[in-house]
């Protein structure tokens, strides 16, 4: 993964720029976590902030390489407990990108880094004296929760507006299990996942060719 990672953030840098043209972007993020039984999930909104740098390939193909502040996470609800998590990343799309007119779609896969995470609501607190969970309602550190590295598949669509700017919408579903409780069982042992729908403004410097 942290290798995957660095040959993301050299690929910013290593085209050409005569052919290539840098951005900055930021947005509004609608985030969840699926995945674990027991308990609903749904969407709360966070936001994200990032560079862009699109190179282009041959005709209207280019590749985009991104570096972003994403900040994410969701509502978790069962009969006992009601949290909110906040995960903050470090996430490095990279983009296939096809543009037909004003028009463009793209599509690549996204490596993430957590950076912090928190959790906030009603949680399990500890255990009574017989032994049965005991809950409250508290604001913790939760690094521990969660694994560090995150893989996702990307997808968008966007409108290339005049001068340098642009719209867009992107679907990041995250492929691999990011729960990383341990000496927790039940509700706790399912994957744990990420699934963000984002909506985006866009800035690029120079004419773009």
């Amino acid at each position: 993964m942290k290798k995957l990672l660095i040959i993301g953030l050299l690929s910013l840098f290593l085209t050409p720029l005569a052919h290539a043209q840098l951005g900055v972007k930021g947005g509004l993020n609608v985030a969840e976590l699926t995945g674990r039984d027991g308990e609903s999930s749904s969407y709360k909104a966070f936001y994200h902030v990032g560079v862009f740098y699109q190179a282009n390939i041959l005709g209207p193909l280019s590749i985009q390489p991104e570096v972003q502040y994403s900040l994410q996470g969701g509502n978790l609800k069962s009969a006992f407990t009601n949290y909110d998590s906040k995960l903050h990343y470090l996430t490095v799309p990279i983009l296939a990108k096809l543009t037909v007119g004003p028009v463009f779609i793209e599509a690549g896969p996204q490596f993430g880094v957590l950076l912090n995470a928190n959790q906030s609501g009603d949680l399990q607190v500890g255990f009574t004296e017989d032994g049965m969970p005991a809950y409250g309602n508290q604001s913790r550190p939760a690094n521990s929760e969660f694994k560090r590295g995150d893989f996702s598949v990307v997808g968008g669509v966007g409108l290339k507006l005049a001068s340098g700017f642009s719209l867009g919408g992107r679907l990041v579903a995250g492929l691999n299990d990011i729960n990383d409780a341990k000496n927790l069982s039940g509700i706790n042992d399912p994957k744990l996942q990420n699934r963000v729908f984002q909506v985006y403004a866009a800035f690029q410097f120079g004419d773009g060719k």
